[in-house]
């Protein structure tokens, strides 16, 4: 795709977003948009399934709710982007930078995430590839977990960190419904983990 047909696609978008006249939903579907320079760009609910996003720059793009499905993210930089809501099923996302990324409530099944960089992402209430990011439901929380990092409801701080809280630090998290969730599941997170380990 040429920047000039990118950038009325984007121009559109915004309009479309802002629910003006002459608006039109992005539709990048299959779009060939390789090391492309998308930072900051407004792609919410746009369609960008099977696009191939690969080495672009997509840092603090903003993605929510967009549909990304088998799209091909490899070495793309999408550090502080939100992907609130995205459905990144069957996406491949291998060796991206994804620090600090927003992925709450994404749509990860599928995804190939080999060696990609989830330092600080947010993943609450995601679905994991079951690979990299795991997730295990248990009655009050929804938990992921990646090699380093776990993250129980909007709690997310590394594997070593909540082996060592206390009582006291996890009622400071959200009263007594934490600490009593700790007290019954905390040794059966830690052997899952223990027994089923996320992968690099």
């Amino acid at each position: 795709m040429k920047a000039e047909e990118l950038k009325e696609v984007l121009r559109l978008h915004k309009l479309w977003l802002a629910d003006d006249f002459g608006g039109a939903r992005a539709n990048l579907s299959s779009a060939s948009l390789i090391g492309a320079d998308l930072s900051g760009a407004h792609l919410c609910s746009a369609n960008l399934s099977d696009a191939n996003l690969s080495g672009a720059n997509l840092r603090d793009a903003n993605f929510c709710g967009a549909n990304l499905s088998g799209a091909s993210l490899n070495y793309a930089n999408l550090r502080d982007a939100n992907f609130c809501g995205a459905d990144l099923s069957s996406a491949s996302l291998n060796y991206a930078n994804l620090s600090g990324a927003d992925l709450s409530g994404a749509n990860l099944s599928g995804a190939s995430l080999n060696y990609a960089n989830l330092n600080y992402a947010n993943l609450y209430d995601a679905l994991g590839n079951m690979k990299q990011i795991k997730t295990i439901y248990l009655e009050a929380y929804h938990i992921n977990y990646t090699k380093d990092v776990i993250q129980i409801g909007c709690e997310n701080h590394s594997i070593e960190d909540w082996i060592s809280f206390d009582d006291k630090r996890i009622l400071e998290m959200d009263g007594k419904t934490a600490l009593t969730f700790w007290r019954e599941y905390k040794d059966f997170i830690f052997t899952t983990i223990e027994l089923i380990p996320a992968e690099s």
